[in-house]
């Protein structure tokens, strides 16, 4: 029987996948930053930033943080070829799209339920990650490809096309449940106005027509008069009225219907009041560089932070504010696994919502938390401060990576790092074994549990019978606990309260030991062998060089 086949993108090296250490985080107190005192009740102080691999980061919080992200939004190096200063950004192709897969399958265990991630890319790629993340998420949960329009004027030195806009590629955990926020206004970013001196105050002018055709809708399709003209006027066929006759009726009782300075316009605009907007409208595809903001505006926001060392590919304040408004809700997490120069935590912070980024390059230290900081004391008034009056407030903790749990003494055996003090190796242990690290204050075996009854203890020590003996006395026969030490003297079967195994030999095979960094750079690939000029055919040479890259 043949094996079931599947529509899938397949790439050289698709098979190969690492085994992630889950290592601790450690917090860095002096990089940490908190506001001197509340600016308000809903001041958040929990938010982390973290320094290290974006992989290893992730899985870093997969324990603690699976299911709880409401969005996720990353901006990954392109692979365009390009060389940027903060990122080498010219992955072989098969390369870039594994280490994408591979972080990308961590995030969606990330996401909540009724949680969505968003990706921006830009033509080099965004085809081939829409087919992965179709493997990834489910083809049914794709959500949509938004338009970014991130430059405003063409380049006339283009080769080909000019390159205008970036795709911002939208998956839901699960689209059945995942519903977007309302835009709080159709023209989200353009200012209102009172074109009539309303008394009602500022307005904007919304279409009065909607996308659908005269068959598909036949009672939007009627005419309407114009009051000033006496002119008895129909809509397109294929572009019908988007109020029935009542809700038209409605409109011109309450003065909605504008039919342009002189009166005498031949289709009538709809008066958008903030009052009258409290619904909201749904989301488009298409995101113009004057609501959401351009690379140009970007960089501004960027080099108020570090002028000295501009920041290449940042994201306009705008952009992210609207996809965490069309995402979350106050006081939901936010996650950025690939923080650039910090703008996603910028953003949600201003905005009240909970925020973590991961970032490995040195811009964390040198654009992230001057930002932030300047943020959080209240001193940062571009972006969006002033549409959502921030006034300042909150904190994060800052975070790095542990070192690996085991490195190899000068004879080539794996030990336990000598960096790790007893507290960092139960915790390491703990998140290894899949157990929930919370030492007891009153039993000194109590390092973790998994259940109310299922137990971890973690000891460098070689234990003797008489102390497994009394260690499973204490335990008693309603719990059970998992021993982990450097060796023990005693049969194990004999205590069937205890699980008692050694350490390192317990988690040698569980993972890759020692790697530090799975980011996207080219100086991490293995270098390619040089070609070897051999009579043609060249087949065997060049598939050795092939595979050589995995």
């Amino acid at each position: 029987m043949s094996k079931k086949q599947r529509l899938e993108l397949t790439w050289i090296g698709k098979e190969i996948r690492p085994k992630l250490e889950p290592r601790i985080l450690l917090e860095d107190p002096e990089k940490s930053y908190h506001a001197a005192h509340r600016v308000s009740e809903n001041d958040i102080f929990d938010n982390r930033l973290i320094f290290g691999d974006n992989l290893l980061a992730l899985k870093a919080l997969e324990q603690e943080f699976t299911g709880k992200f409401k969005c996720i939004f990353i901006d990954p190096p392109y692979n365009t070829g390009s060389a940027f200063q903060h990122y080498d950004d010219g992955l072989e192709h098969s390369i870039w799209l594994g280490l994408m897969r591979d972080s990308l399958e961590i995030l969606r265990n990330l996401l909540s339920r009724d949680g969505s991630i968003w990706i921006t890319i830009d033509d080099n790629e965004a085809h081939y990650l829409k087919v992965m993340c179709d493997e990834i998420f489910g083809r049914a949960n794709f959500v949509a490809n938004v338009i970014w329009q991130k430059k405003f004027s063409p380049q006339n030195d283009a080769k080909w096309l000019s390159d205008m806009h970036d795709h911002i590629l939208v998956f839901a955990k699960d689209k059945s449940v995942w519903r977007p926020n309302l835009l709080k206004s159709e023209n989200v970013g353009r200012k209102r106005s009172n074109l009539d001196n309303d008394s009602r105050g500022d307005w904007i002018s919304v279409d009065y027509t909607c996308n659908k055709n005269r068959f598909e809708r036949p009672n939007l399709y009627y005419p309407i008069t114009n009051p000033n003209t006496g002119e008895e006027i129909y809509p397109k066929e294929t572009a019908v009225w988007r109020y029935n006759k009542e809700r038209h009726q409605d409109n011109e009782q309450q003065g909605l219907v504008y039919w342009g300075k002189s009166g005498q316009n031949k289709v009538p605009r709809f008066k958008n009041f903030v009052a009258v907007d409290r619904e909201g409208q749904v989301p488009s595809t298409i995101w113009l560089h004057q609501d959401v903001g351009n690379t140009q505006e970007a960089r501004k926001e960027s080099n108020i932070f570090n002028s000295d060392d501009p920041f290449a590919t940042p994201k306009p304040e705008r952009l992210l504010a609207r996809i965490i408004q069309i995402t979350t809700d106050p006081s939901d997490i936010v996650l950025d696994s690939f923080a650039g120069s910090g703008t996603t935590g910028a953003v949600a912070h201003k905005m009240g919502r909970r925020w973590i980024m991961i970032e490995l390059g040195e811009h964390c230290h040198t654009h992230i938390i001057p930002r932030l900081k300047k943020v959080i004391d209240g001193e940062d008034k571009g972006g969006i401060t002033q549409t959502v009056n921030w006034k300042g407030g909150g904190g994060f903790r800052y975070y790095r990576l542990a070192p690996s749990l085991l490195e190899k003494d000068k004879w080539g055996n794996w030990i336990i790092n000598k960096e790790y003090n007893p507290a960092m190796l139960a915790e390491a242990l703990c998140k290894i074994e899949g157990f929930t690290y919370s030492p007891s204050d009153t039993f000194y075996w109590q390092h973790g549990y998994s259940t109310e009854r299922d137990f971890i203890y973690v000891t460098t020590q070689n234990l003797s019978h008489e102390q497994l003996s009394q260690l499973a006395d204490e335990v008693g026969q309603e719990r059970t606990l998992l021993v982990l030490c450097s060796a023990f003297r005693s049969k194990v079967d004999i205590f069937p309260n205890l699980t008692i195994k050694k350490i390192p030999q317990q988690i040698l095979s569980r993972c890759e030991w020692g790697h530090d960094d799975y980011s996207l750079k080219t100086e991490n690939l293995p270098k390619t062998p040089p070609k070897i000029e051999q009579p043609s055919p060249q087949k065997p040479q060049q598939q050795h060089i092939q595979q050589s890259l995995f």
